[in-house]
């Protein structure tokens, strides 16, 4: 049999999301399940696929199917394609398995041409109905299948609307048909070609642009950000035409069945009167919400909202819907998951469960970890509030707060980023080709626009803050500014967007924390029940240890002590300690450390109160503590009355050509046994004194850059040495581990020997990835991008681990350690410890736990809950 490349509507079901793409499985299950949908059919992925595969060619048979098709479509409506006198009118929809808003293209009002508009006026009776339409076929075929620039239309359409003073329904049919022939000159001028007036060329024109736009930049960008495959292709979607733009009794819109931004359970969404579905998301004008339809259309709202619930009911999840009323017939076009922000999330999950739609695992598996960052940023300080000035107040599109500098270009807001400037890309409203500014900018302000407008849904989508539809600013690209009355803001300037409340401050503002409190925390909460792995944080200071420990910390993974050692005038006596000559003045230099270090640790221990804190020995090369200028180098003589030459020379001593692979780590424990002895005192001395307090203390000794086990054995000898000297003073016995960190490519291999020794593996991810893939974080940001954009390397392996090589030293590294200790305790405590792919691999990987800052830790218990279920083990 033929390969069967496309499928009637009736012919798919919700099943088939791979085959037909997201929107084509939504729109067969719908029509499947009675609801009222325009007749049309499905082009399959794998034909997107083998379109590519043949040199942008159709695959053989697939055009032959669409004809079929297309005719049972003409018999189902009983209209023709090309008829003059009933022309039957589709739209031509991309549809990937995963929603991409925006980011491919569709083509609207398809088959018209200057018969068949003659035919549509007179059927329809509307003559400006049919000119407009023609306009919009024209605008958008010239633009997507043609490749005109889209500004080009624009700038037309400006004019002829007196620049602001007319909308759209002010233009007459005489002035659309001017601007319709006006469009088709400017193809001409613009590609060469005439405008295509036979339907099946257009037809075939346009299927091959949807296909085309699965390779567009937009959609390229979108799926690297979203980590969507690129091998997947997109469905194209065939749709009968129904319009929104007959007249007052006619309607388009988008709506949720749940507030996409709060999760409220209510119909959240917006429509507008005689307009076509593009209008809504475009934001050309102002929609009104979904609750004004009750008023104006009462018994179509009605049919809608139980439509609506049904289809909530029917896929258990939120629904983003998008549909049209013409002359009065409600039609429902599409449905779908709906995106949503993380807060509104974790509302519906929870109200699901309580409402027993669904169980805690679905609900667990329903979020996307990574989502969960939205919510465990600082928001706008609220005494903040009552000095601020207000520049304006839009739509609250996207929740969150974001300061920047003002930039008014995508592609400059990319620029800026990319040198570390923090950027709110503003617009009068973003299109698609916006995209990789938007990815760029810490938020999106567009003065036209509403809840479900490009800015908006791809706002949420990313988790970055929105304000959309902010209609008294006066945005002007010319001299890059926007204003609000006399109010001013130039490019450059600083503004604060708070995507929760819609407001646009002036200057940049303060921020509070989050908290993990109510939904969120049920929520949480849940996933701790599925879980297996432990999850803990790396905090170096009380105030991060009580972060972590108020977001579900199980303990602390990674205490970098050398971070202590910047807190206010404690780097003169490190420095001091550098500079010292002789064995008694470091000891001189390190025993005023030593108290400093001990009440760090004191803290520490009193916030993990009966949990694990493990905690690294001196790490960083020396050179890093000493000042590099000559002025710097003068001052620090000056204050520790040493010779500049003296300490000019030191600096010079200990500068070397690859500090990551030089004096660092054990290394300097080693050579400087009089440091490790020194932390090793603070350490003991701080668990003996808070344990008399009547707390208990489970510290962990963490011994970093380990190449082989006699370099541990130097160490661990030391440390417990040490412990036994610290326990005896004080009369008491404490439990406490030594073990070390897993950072280069020979202790993973020789973890059998090691383990001898440790009595606990943390692999520090960061550096392991460093060693085993020859590349400094530092540096390699030049090219990594570029290397990931090329497809070179999946992901950046230092944000998500590289499973088939650095991955590999974990898995050998864990089997072999526990070949020699069986019950030897394994962790990671690198940042890849708060990446959810990176977690799912740990989990399979066997590790007891994960570290990761304190504000990823929700996202590490979710993550971990989803890789247990995922597993089908659903026991603690």
């Amino acid at each position: 049999m033929a390969k069967k490349w496309v499928y009637l509507f009736r012919e798919g079901d919700a099943s088939m999301r791979d085959l037909l793409g997201g929107k084509g499985a939504g729109v067969a299950e719908m029509t499947r399940t009675g609801v009222p949908v325009p007749p049309g059919f499905t082009i399959t992925t794998e034909a997107c696929n083998a379109y590519y595969e043949s040199d942008k060619q159709f695959p053989e048979g697939m055009w032959d199917q669409v004809l079929v098709a297309l005719k049972e479509v003409e018999q189902q409506t009983g209209k023709t394609f090309g008829d003059p006198n009933n022309p039957l009118l589709v739209s031509v929809r991309s549809g990937a398995k995963f929603s991409m808003p925006g980011m491919m293209d569709t083509v609207l009002n398809l088959g018209l041409n200057q018969s068949t508009r003659e035919g549509l006026a007179k059927l329809t009776e509307n003559p400006r109905f049919a000119a407009d339409a023609y306009r919009r076929f024209i605008q958008l075929f010239g633009k997507i299948v043609l490749g005109v620039e889209g500004n080009r239309f624009e700038h037309l359409m400006d004019e002829a609307k007196g620049h602001g003073e007319r909308l759209d329904t002010d233009l007459s049919a005489e002035e659309l048909l001017a601007i319709a022939e006006q469009f088709k000159q400017v193809i001409k001028e613009d590609v060469g070609v005439e405008f295509p007036e036979d339907p099946l060329d257009q037809l075939r024109a346009a299927i091959g642009a949807v296909f085309s736009s699965w390779n567009g930049r937009r959609a390229v960008d979108y799926r690297r950000i979203n980590k969507i495959a690129d091998n997947l292709g997109t469905a194209v979607n065939v749709q009968s035409m129904v319009f929104g733009n007959m007249g007052d009794d006619s309607a388009t819109g988008v709506a949720f069945t749940r507030s996409p931004s709060t999760g409220e359970a209510e119909i959240f969404g917006e429509y507008l009167v005689n307009a076509q579905g593009e209008d809504v998301v475009a934001g050309v004008r102002t929609p009104q919400p979904i609750a004004q339809l009750k008023e104006t259309m009462p018994a179509v709202y009605d049919q809608f909202h139980t439509i609506a619930k049904q289809l909530e009911a029917h896929y258990k999840d939120v629904q983003d819907v998008e549909f049209t009323i013409e002359r009065g017939k409600l039609w429902m076009l599409q449905t779908r998951n709906g995106k949503r922000t993380a807060a509104a999330a974790l509302k519906i999950a929870v109200d699901l469960v309580r409402e027993g739609v669904i169980d805690k695992a679905t609900a667990v598996q329903r979020i996307e970890p990574h989502t969960l960052d939205q919510l465990l940023h600082p928001m706008i300080d609220p005494a903040a509030r009552a000095t601020a000035t207000v520049l304006t107040t839009g739509l609250p599109a996207s929740p969150g707060a974001a300061s920047g500098t003002a930039v008014f270009d995508p592609d400059e807001a990319e620029h800026m980023a990319a040198d570390g400037h923090k950027v709110i890309l503003i617009r009068v409203e973003t299109a698609p080709e916006d995209f990789h500014g938007m990815v760029a900018a810490q938020a999106i302000l567009t003065a036209r626009g509403g809840m479900t407008s490009h800015a908006a849904v791809v706002a949420r989508g990313m988790g970055k803050p929105c304000v959309a539809g902010a209609g008294d600013l006066r945005v002007s690209y010319a001299d890059q500014s926007v204003s609000v009355g006399e109010q001013k803001i130039a490019k450059g300037d600083w503004v604060t967007l708070d995507g929760s409340t819609g407001e646009v401050f002036v200057g940049k503002m303060p921020t509070v924390e989050p908290e993990l409190s109510g939904d969120f925390a049920e929520f949480i909460a849940w996933a701790d029940e599925f879980r297996t792995i432990g999850v803990r944080a790396n905090a170096d200071i009380p105030r991060d240890a009580k972060v972590a420990r108020a977001f579900g910390a199980e303990g602390i993974g990674l205490c970098r002590t050398e971070h202590m050692f910047f807190e206010g005038d404690r780097i003169d006596a490190v420095r001091e300690m550098i500079l010292a000559d002789t064995l008694e003045d470091r000891r001189a230099a390190l025993a005023k450390i030593e108290p400093l270090q001990q009440g760090d640790f004191e803290g520490l221990f009193r916030e993990m109160a009966g949990l694990p804190v493990t905690i690294r020995t001196l790490d960083p090369p020396l050179h890093e503590f000493l000042p590099h200028e000559d002025h710097e180098i003068e001052a620090l003589a000056a204050k520790l009355g040493v010779e500049f030459a003296k300490v000019k020379s030191r600096v010079e001593n200990l500068r070397e050509a690859n500090p990551m692979l030089g004096f660092r780590g054990c290394r300097l424990g080693i050579i400087y046994p009089e440091i490790t002895e020194m932390q090793a005192n603070a350490i003991f001395k701080a668990a003996v004194a808070v344990k008399a307090e009547g707390i208990e203390v489970h510290p962990e000794v963490m011994i970093p850059l380990v190449g082989n086990i006699t370099e541990l054995k130097i160490q661990e000898e030391l440390v417990r040495k040490v412990a036994a000297e610290v326990f005896a003073a004080a009369g008491v016995e404490l439990p406490y581990l030594v073990g070390t960190m897993i950072e280069l490519p020979r202790a993973a291999l020789t973890a059998d020997e090691i383990a001898q020794t440790a009595e606990f593996f943390s692999f520090g991810t960061n550096d392991l990835t460093q060693t085993t893939l020859g590349l400094s974080r530092d540096d390699a940001g030049r090219f990594l991008p570029s290397y990931v954009e090329k497809k070179l390397m999946p992901d950046d392996p230092f944000q998500s681990i590289d499973q088939r090589g650095v991955g590999q030293l974990v898995q050998i590294g864990t089997e072999r350690g526990r070949s020699t200790r069986p019950n030897l305790k394994v962790g990671v405590c690198g940042e890849h410890g708060g990446d959810p792919a990176s977690v799912e691999f740990f989990y399979r990987a066997g590790l007891n736990y994960v570290s990761c800052s304190p504000y990823r830790v929700p996202i590490a218990r979710l993550a971990a809950a989803q890789a247990a279920l995922g597993d089908g083990k659903r026991d603690k």
